[in-house]
């Protein structure tokens, strides 16, 4: 289990988004009769509480500007119980601070919580992450951001529940992608918002993807992006895509509160670029 580090090339999954690739889709009336100002106009993420699940946060970046609750999960040797700590920590690699920083520019008055699962070298266990997860479901965040992922069959099983379980709590899941063209989870289940990448550098622009399974793609590659120690880098990664779909779900549910993760989906549909106007 790792995070999705940076990139030589345009990350996995992302060759729907790119230019020569896009297919436009036809809206459906009424259903997708919605519009930017209905959806988030006015919205600055106040109330809506969002799990980062990485590396940790720094909470005093710039561009994060706080963090709003912490929980640090570490095994100590493989087999042992898991250590759960909620005491303030820090950003032990500098990804955790990056995508942080990509949804409070998006949602400035949303509630991060840093649920740390990732370890200096961007790299976990899969236990920790799925109890990571556990614990951003059981302690009432409306919105998880997953910028990272695992291959490892073995907890495709597990996984799927906790997805299962955050779609019946209403916690909506946004996930990454691999940053290579394999089957990764949780980015494979129809119940999360899955996303890669593509390449213009706009913070709202998004499209969607007709032929899962990973269906939406955000600005991912050459992302300017917060990172440990108060500075910034230059970035490309399906990791970087993924918290700006998370910042524009956090201010819809901001606007729109109670809504359920299919309709959340359902509202990006409509509002994707490549969705035929009407």
């Amino acid at each position: 289990m790792s995070g999705t580090p940076p990139a030589t090339r345009p990350p996995g999954w992302s060759s729907p988004f790119a230019p020569d690739n896009l297919r436009t889709v036809d809206r459906v009336h009424p259903l997708e009769d919605i519009t930017p100002e209905w959806a988030w106009e006015g919205s600055t993420g106040r109330g809506v509480k969002v799990a980062v699940i990485d590396s940790g946060v720094e909470a005093s970046h710039p561009a994060v500007g706080g963090v709003q609750g912490y929980v640090a999960i570490d095994e100590p040797r493989k087999g042992e119980a898991l250590v759960y700590s909620e005491d303030e920590h820090e950003d032990v690699y500098g990804h955790g601070t990056a995508c942080a920083g990509i949804i409070r520019a998006l949602a400035p008055e949303c509630e991060i919580y840093s649920v740390r699962v990732l370890g200096p070298m961007l790299t976990g266990r899969g236990v920790v992450f799925a109890a990571g997860l556990r614990w951003a479901i059981e302690h009432g965040m409306h919105v998880a951001n997953l910028s990272l992922t695992t291959p490892k069959q073995e907890f495709f099983g597990l996984l799927h529940e906790l997805a299962d379980l955050a779609y019946f709590k209403n916690v909506v899941l946004v996930t990454s992608a691999n940053n290579m063209p394999i089957p990764s989870f949780p980015a494979m289940y129809s119940s999360v918002i899955s996303v890669a990448s593509h390449a213009t550098p706009d913070p709202d622009l998004f499209y969607y993807n007709p032929e899962p399974p990973v269906e939406f793609g955000a600005h991912g590659i050459d992302v300017k992006v917060a990172w440990k120690g108060g500075g910034s880098m230059t970035m490309t990664g399906n990791s970087f895509a993924t918290p700006h779909i998370a910042g524009l779900v956090t201010r819809i549910l901001a606007k729109h509160p109670g809504l359920t993760p299919f309709q959340v989906k359902s509202v990006l549909r409509a509002l994707a670029a490549n969705v035929a106007a009407p």
